[in-house]
C-alpha cells in the first residue's frame, strides 16, 4: 500500500496552476483575436488557426505526453512541458507574421500536452488511495479550467485593451518560471524501460492537423474539389495508420485494450462532442459582440465574465454535489441538454441586438450545461483505469476533447463563412454566419444528449459490472469506478 503524501494538498495547488494556465492559454487569445488579425494579417477564415495550432498540437500529442509521463516519471514530464510552454510563449509574443504567431502557438501546443496528463497521473498518484478525497480534488482540479477561462478572458481584455497583445503570451513567462521553482512539492517517480511509440504520435497528429486543414480550406476551394478530398483522404490515411500501428507494435502509444475501462469510449464520445459545441460557441460569441455589436477588447471580455464565474461556481460547489446524488450519466445528458438550449437562444442574435437581451442569458444557459457536464465525463471516462493507465486514460480524454473542439470550431468556421461570417462590414451577414454557426453546434449538443442517454452506463452498472470479477479480490479494487 502506498505512503500517504503529507504534502499533496499543495501539490494539489500546483497541479492547479498548471491547469488554470493551459485553460487560460486557449481563453486570453479570444478577446484578442481582432487586434491579431489586424496587426498580422490573418483573413476571418484564416484567424481561427491562432486557436487551432494550439488546440491540434495539444490534442494530437496528448497520448504521447502520457506515455512519456507514464515512462520518464510524471514530474520531469511535468517540468518539460513548462519549459516548451515558455519558449513557444515567448515566440508567440514576439510574433511579426500570420506564421510565426501560428508557430509559437503550436509550440505552446506540445507544452500542453506535456503539462496535462502528467498532471493529471500526478493527481491520481497522489489522490488515488482515497475515493474521497480524490472526487474532492478532481472538483479543485476540474473548478480550475473555469476560473483559468475567466481569467484569461478578463486578462485578455485588460492586455489588448490597454497593453498589447503580445502580453497575452509574455505573462507565461514569470508563470511558468515560478511553477518550475514549485515543483519540488510533487512526487518523484522513477523511471521505468519502454519505448516511445514516434512514429503512432507523428501519424494521429498529422492526421488531425490535415483533417482540420482540408475542412477549414473547403469554403474557398470547394467541398468537391480535388485538393479537399485528397486532403481528407490523406487524413484518413494517417488515421488508420495510427490504429494499425497500435495493434501491431510492443508497446503501443494507446493499447486499444485501454477501450475495456468502463465508460472510457462513452464518456469520451460525450468530450468531443462537448467539445465541438462549446469551444466554437465561445469563438464566435466573442467575434459577435466585437464585430456586430462593437465592443472594444476589454468590454468583451466583461461581457464573458458572467458565464465563466457561474462555470466556477457550479464546477467548484454544486456539481460534485450533484454527481454524489445522481450520478455522471443523467449530469453529462442534462448538461449537454441544456448547452444545446442555450446555443439555440444565441441563434436569435440580432445585427441591432444588446449584451442584456441577446447574449446574457443565452449564455449563463450555455454555461450551466457545460458546469454540469465536463467534470462528470472526465470522471467518467477515467474512474476505471487502473493507476498506471492513468496517464494514457488522462492523456485519452484531454485528446478527444480537443480534437472535438478544433473540428467542430472548423467545420462551423467553415460554415459560418458561407453563410455570411465572412463579410466583415456587412453586420446582417456577419449575424447570419453567427446565428448558423450556434444552430450547427446546438445540434451537435444535442446529439451528445442522446448519445450519453443510449451509450453511457450508470454509475450503479459501472459498479455491479466491477464488483461480479472482483468478488474473491480486495475490496479496495475498482473502488473509483462509480466516482
Amino acid at each position: 500500500m502506498s505512503t500517504v503524501n503529507p504534502r499533496r494538498w499543495w501539490a494539489l495547488g500546483v497541479l492547479a496552476a498548471a491547469q488554470f494556465m493551459v485553460i487560460m492559454d486557449t481563453s486570453i487569445i479570444g478577446v484578442a483575436l481582432p487586434e491579431m488579425q489586424k496587426d498580422l494579417g490573418f483573413s476571418q477564415g484564416e484567424l481561427q488557426w491562432v486557436f487551432n495550432a494550439y488546440v491540434i498540437v495539444f490534442g494530437g500529442l496528448l497520448l504521447l505526453g502520457g506515455r512519456l509521463s507514464d515512462l520518464f516519471g510524471a514530474r520531469k514530464i511535468f517540468a518539460t512541458g513548462w519549459v516548451v510552454m515558455i519558449v513557444g510563449s515567448v515566440l508567440a509574443a514576439a510574433a511579426q507574421s500570420a506564421s510565426v504567431e501560428i508557430a509559437g502557438r503550436a509550440v505552446q501546443g506540445v507544452g500542453g500536452a506535456l503539462i496535462a496528463p502528467s498532471a493529471m497521473t500526478l493527481l491520481m498518484m497522489l489522490f488515488g488511495h482515497n475515493p474521497k478525497e480524490l472526487g474532492k480534488a478532481m472538483a479543485l482540479y476540474g473548478a480550475a479550467a473555469p476560473a483559468g477561462g475567466t481569467a484569461g478572458v478578463f486578462l485578455g481584455g485588460v492586455f489588448t485593451e490597454w497593453v498589447s497583445w503580445p502580453w497575452c503570451f509574455i505573462i507565461y513567462v514569470p508563470i511558468g518560471v515560478a511553477t518550475l521553482a514549485m515543483t519540488k512539492l510533487l512526487p518523484a517517480v522513477q523511471s521505468r524501460r519502454g519505448s516511445v511509440d514516434v512514429l503512432g504520435a507523428v501519424a494521429v497528429t498529422a492526421g488531425l492537423a490535415l483533417a482540420v486543414f482540408a475542412v477549414v480550406r473547403a469554403p474557398e476551394v470547394g467541398w468537391g474539389s480535388t485538393a479537399t478530398v485528397l486532403e481528407l483522404i490523406g487524413a484518413a490515411v494517417l488515421l488508420v495508420l495510427f490504429f494499425v500501428i497500435q495493434k501491431t507494435i510492443r508497446e503501443p502509444l494507446m493499447p486499444l485494450s485501454v477501450w475495456r475501462i468502463p465508460r472510457l469510449g462513452s464518456g469520451n464520445l460525450a468530450m468531443t462532442l462537448l467539445g465541438a459545441a462549446w469551444i466554437p460557441m465561445w469563438y464566435f460569441l466573442n467575434l459577435y459582440l466585437q464585430q456586430v455589436l462593437g465592443y472594444g477588447a476589454f468590454a468583451s471580455g466583461a461581457a464573458l465574465l458572467p458565464m465563466t464565474i457561474l462555470l466556477m461556481i457550479f464546477m467548484t460547489a454544486i456539481t460534485a454535489r450533484l454527481m454524489g446524488r445522481f450520478g455522471a450519466k443523467p449530469l453529462i445528458a442534462g448538461g449537454l441538454l441544456a448547452l444545446a438550449l442555450g446555443l439555440l437562444w444565441l441563434s436569435a442574435v440580432e445585427p441591432t441586438g444588446t449584451f442584456l437581451v441577446d447574449v446574457l442569458p443565452a449564455s449563463l444557459v450555455a454555461a450551466l450545461g457545460m458546469a454540469l457536464a465536463y467534470i462528470p465525463a472526465m470522471i467518467a471516462s477515467m474512474s476505471g483505469a487502473p493507476q498506471e493507465q492513468a496517464g494514457l486514460a488522462s492523456g485519452i480524454v484531454n485528446t478527444t476533447y480537443n480534437v472535438g473542439s478544433a473540428l467542430g470550431l472548423a467545420a462551423l468556421t467553415a460554415l459560418a463563412t458561407t453563410q455570411g461570417a465572412g463579410e466583415l462590414g456587412n453586420l446582417p451577414a456577419l449575424t447570419d454566419g453567427f446565428s448558423s454557426a450556434f444552430i450547427a453546434a446546438a445540434a451537435i449538443a444535442a446529439v451528445g444528449a442522446l448519445v450519453t442517454l443510449l451509450a453511457m452506463k450508470s454509475d450503479k452498472a459501472v459498479a455491479a459490472a466491477a464488483a461480479a470479477p472482483a468478488a474473491d479480490a480486495p475490496a479496495s479494487q475498482g473502488q473509483t469506478a462509480g466516482v
